[in-house]
Formats: structure tokens, C-alpha cells, sequence
């Protein structure tokens, strides 16, 4: 279980904390929701549970154990796929993969064997030989993203991982994200679509100015009759700018 415990994070100049006193529990396994609109907080959340962004105020838990000591006893056990592109677009589809599994600390043989399973998995086979920044963006959004799963992490953050992709491609990465949970994984998965989070996650919490304004299951979240991107609209600052 993932705990959250008094959050806030300020990037100055900014006189608005990014997170303010942000709390709450993610069960293990499952894919857990976090939507919001843009600047609402999610990269930060997920930025400081990567270890991304240092702690200022508050603790993170996993499993009863602070993050930077869970961290380090297990070194790949927290991945990301961040909102920008994290590849070399220099490099080889491929020569991404190696790198980054050799940076994981992956054996040669394990090495081998995760960079076939993520080509495999991410059927992106025809695409081997391809500079990575030559890529359609569809492509390039499933390399980031099994980037992130080399090492077979625990617990994935995905930021906006389907931003710019068709309905196609975007629905392949859904189903990628459920399939990686059904292992009994724990995936994070960040997004300003309603529709995204509708298909996915089992809970959510909604965010925005940095505050958590709901949290619990879609039923729960959509009581009363209301949909999702209602209760969106009643709790966020969405309405107010005419988004």
C-alpha cells in the first residue's frame, strides 16, 4: 500500500503550492485514477513518488516504509513514464531499450530477454531499426511506456501517457496499463481525460490547485446520478475558465 501523508510541494516564484497537504492511501495492485486538469498537481505527485523531485513537507509510505529506504531496497521497484518523452531520439528503437535496461542494472541475459518482451509486448517489432525520434507519435508513446516497465517495476506511474495519440493507439495503451496491473502490479495512471480514467481505473482521486477534492471508487466519485466529467466540472476550476 502506497500512503500519502501531508504532501505540499512550492516551486518558486509561484505563490500557489503545487500540492497542499495532500493525503491519502493506494491499495496494492490495480490501476488507481489520478485526473485533473492541467497544473492540478498530478506530475508533481507522481514526479515526488520517482523520487523525481525531493520531499519538502510530508511522507510517503510503501508498505509501512518510508519511500527513500523502500527505494533502495528496492531499486527498480518504482518506474515512470513521464508526460515528455523519456527515449534518446538519436538512438535506435532498440538501442533505447538496451540502454535503458543496462541502466537498470539488468544481466545481459535479462537484458536480452526484457528488451524482446517489450518489443513484443508493445508489438512495435516492425519498428526495430527506426530512430526513436523518427517514430509516429503513436509509437513513441508505447516506447515511453515500456521504457518504464524494463525491470518489471511494482509500482508504475504513467503522466498523460496516451496525450496525442489516436483513439486506437490510445485504447492499445489502456489496454497495456490493465494487462500490466492484472499481474498484480500497482500502475498510477495520470490524465485530464474522463474518458480515459472511466475505462481503467477501479478508484480515482480527482486533483486540482493541488488539493485533493474527491477520492474513491467510480461508483462512489459518480453517486447521485452525476457522470464523471460532471463531477469533474463541480470540483475543479474547469467550469470557471470555460475548458
Amino acid at each position: 500500500m502506497i500512503r500519502l501523508d501531508r504532501l505540499r510541494h512550492h516551486y518558486r516564484p509561484n505563490p500557489l503550492p503545487a500540492l497542499d497537504g495532500v493525503s491519502f492511501d493506494i491499495g496494492a495492485g490495480g490501476v488507481f485514477g489520478l485526473l485533473g486538469p492541467n497544473c492540478a498537481g498530478k506530475t508533481t505527485l507522481l514526479s515526488l513518488l520517482a523520487g523525481r523531485l525531493a520531499l519538502q513537507s510530508g511522507e510517503i509510505f510503501i508498505d509501512n516504509t518510508p519511500l527513500g529506504i523502500w527505494r533502495k531496497q528496492h531499486p527498480n521497484g518504482i518506474a515512470m513514464a513521464p508526460r515528455d518523452y523519456a527515449f534518446y531520439p538519436m538512438l535506435t528503437l532498440e538501442a533505447n531499450l538496451e540502454f535503458f535496461a543496462e541502466m537498470k542494472g539488468l544481466s545481459r541475459r535479462a537484458r536480452e530477454r526484457s528488451c524482446l518482451d517489450a518489443l513484443d509486448f508493445a508489438r512495435l517489432e516492425t519498428a526495430v531499426g527506426c530512430l526513436a525520434g523518427e517514430l509516429p507519435q503513436s509509437l513513441q508513446r508505447r516506447l515511453n511506456l515500456v521504457i518504464a516497465l524494463l525491470g518489471e517495476p511494482r509500482i508504475v506511474l504513467l503522466d498523460e501517457p496516451a496525450l496525442g495519440c489516436d483513439e486506437e493507439s490510445r485504447d492499445f495503451l489502456i489496454d497495456a496499463a490493465r494487462e500490466y496491473a492484472e499481474k498484480g502490479n500497482t500502475v498510477i495512471y495520470a490524465s485530464h481525460q474522463v474518458e480515459e480514467i472511466e475505462m481503467l481505473a477501479s478508484e480515482l482521486a480527482i486533483l486540482d490547485r493541488g488539493k485533493v477534492r474527491t477520492i474513491g471508487t467510480l461508483e462512489t466519485v459518480t453517486q447521485g446520478g452525476w457522470s464523471l466529467e460532471e463531477v469533474l466540472l463541480q470540483m475543479t476550476h474547469l467550469d470557471a475558465i470555460g475548458s
